[in-house]
């Protein structure tokens, strides 16, 4: 009778021991869904209609198309990797083959990342991804551009040393998790940092200059604005408020996402908690302006005015009548959380027109997010307005109610019309969409 009840207790203690075990496995499975969440991993390996991470999604560069990988449990993608494996993938860009990585895995934004959440990234993608059998796709990139090995040399130039991120000394901890956060899985640097000729970021972290964050070249279609500062085209005019709201839904009371931004918004940033999502929008604000003259917008009504008595004389004034004032107000001001304003839009105002000639183009469309589940579309206006129509109404937008963007041609307007026509095709004219 005893030894049966020192067994059955040694026997309560094991099953005890075992629920505690795969409880803090569950705990850091879910601990790794939310850095997956937070690094935005679905967006790049998942194809259009495809499974999630199984890979496949092709990703444009200057040399080729190149295709996102399987990262599910599953033999053809990470099934045989050990932590160790996966490591080395993630943050030294170093494939288990041994080959490297393209740059177009962030591996130089996630050099920071912590070995604890690696562990929790690696737990989710073993334990907690559907596996997903699929075979991954050889790059279009012609030979001898396709040769692996001068990879490694622009790893061993450009990728960073591998450490886990430290905060500076007395830093404000709301502003270091932001950091973390930005310049580590959030990896904004990749489309948000401007790239030398080698094609390396010019700055991995705010530490590095101002460079960091302060908006890329055109990018399929795309700019990715400014993040620092400035008023003209940064984050100036925005409160901490706006940012986290922004982030959250993907509409603030005065701005809307589109291209890229959308899929980030959608597949990772309204899944962060309001704490991460503030220590984000803190570590933004933190970032002084590039232009050490930059000055607020100063609203200026006289084209308000002008429109208002029925004046359009105004070269672009009349095609904005017909097609953009009913959203967006003859006043530039939109309406709030639905149409963004256009007076004192930094996306706007940035040296180049080519986001804004896009969306009149091709139109988009404001994405549901959990806390705004409302849809709002802007109709393509490819079909309906010439090249030089759309240089004038974007020109006429960028340099009205004070906005100080410089005009465009109808050449400008053309050359993306026809790039639009080579990417896209049939029913997906007009309809462009880019993954992050």
């Amino acid at each position: 009778m005893k030894v049966r009840v020192i067994a059955t207790f040694a026997a309560s203690l094991a099953w005890l021991s075992s629920c505690s075990v795969s409880a803090a496995e569950t705990d850091l499975v879910k601990q790794g869904e939310y850095l997956a969440r937070a690094g935005d991993c679905v967006a790049c390996h998942t194809a259009k209609g495809g499974k999630p991470f199984a890979g496949g999604l092709p990703m444009e560069t200057p040399i080729g198309v190149i295709y996102s990988t399987n990262i599910t449990p599953d033999k053809t993608g990470l099934g045989d990797y050990s932590f160790e494996d996966f490591d080395k993938a993630v943050r030294h860009g170093v494939a288990k083959s041994g080959s490297t990585l393209y740059p177009a895995m962030p591996y130089p934004s996630y050099a920071r990342v912590s070995q604890s959440d690696m562990q929790a990234l690696y737990a989710y993608f073993m334990k907690g991804v559907e596996p997903v059998a699929q075979e991954n796709k050889d790059s279009d990139i012609p030979w001898p551009l396709s040769m692996r090995w001068p990879l490694a040399a622009w790893r061993w130039m450009f990728a960073p040393e591998v450490a886990d991120y430290q905060a500076p000394a007395n830093a404000d901890p709301v502003i270091s998790r932001g950091a973390y956060l930005v310049e580590g899985l959030g990896h904004c640097g990749a489309c948000h940092t401007p790239r030398a000729l080698t094609m390396q970021e010019k700055a991995l972290s705010a530490t590095d200059g101002n460079t960091f964050l302060s908006g890329s070249a055109p990018l399929e279609g795309w700019i990715a604005k400014s993040l620092r500062g400035d008023h003209k085209d940064g984050l100036g005019g925005w409160s901490e408020e706006q940012l986290v709201q922004f982030l959250k839904t993907g509409r603030s009371d005065r701005s809307a996402v589109f291209g890229g931004m959308s899929d980030v918004v959608v597949h990772s940033m309204q899944y962060l908690s309001e704490n991460d999502l503030t220590a984000i929008a803190r570590y933004l604000k933190s970032l002084p302006a590039v232009d050490p003259k930059d000055q607020p917008h100063q609203y200026d009504r006289q084209v308000a005015d002008a429109l208002w008595k029925g004046d359009d004389r105004q070269r672009g004034a009349s095609v904005y009548i017909d097609n953009c004032a009913a959203c967006h107000r003859t006043d530039g001001h939109g309406y709030t959380r639905v149409f963004p304003a256009l007076a004192g839009n930094p996306v706007l105002q940035t040296a180049g027109a080519t986001s804004l000639i896009n969306i009149v183009l091709n139109g988009g469309t404001l994405p549901a997010t959990h806390a705004a589940p409302s849809t709002f579309t802007m109709p393509a206006f490819a079909w309906r307005l010439s090249d030089q129509e759309v240089a004038d109404v974007v020109s006429f937008i960028r340099g009205s109610w004070g906005n100080q963007g410089a005009p465009v041609t109808a050449g400008e307007v053309k050359d993306l019309r026809d790039n639009d026509m080579h990417t896209t095709s049939g029913d997906d004219l007009g309809q462009v969409t880019q993954k992050h």
